[in-house]
């Protein structure tokens, strides 16, 4: 399974957490979406990610990301 890691900036608390969780959710192929708030990280795993796609589900959510990470 592939892992992409995000920094993404403006999140504040679990609401945060869960709109983010349920938007890149969607996209086929993810199998799991791991939010840290205080870290300010999105950890997202699964098969084929499309990294264009999970970026714009993460501004879709209503929130930027600052960069890729790598894992």
């Amino acid at each position: 399974m592939a892992r992409k890691h995000y920094l993404v900036t403006g999140m504040s608390c679990g609401h945060c957490a869960a709109s983010i969780t349920e938007e890149v959710s969607r996209i086929p192929g993810v199998h799991e979406v791991d939010v840290d708030v205080a870290a300010g990280s999105v950890a997202v795993g699964g098969t084929d990610l499309d990294d264009a796609l999970l970026r714009a589900a993460i501004v879709e959510a209503g929130y930027a990301v600052a960069e890729t990470v790598a894992a």
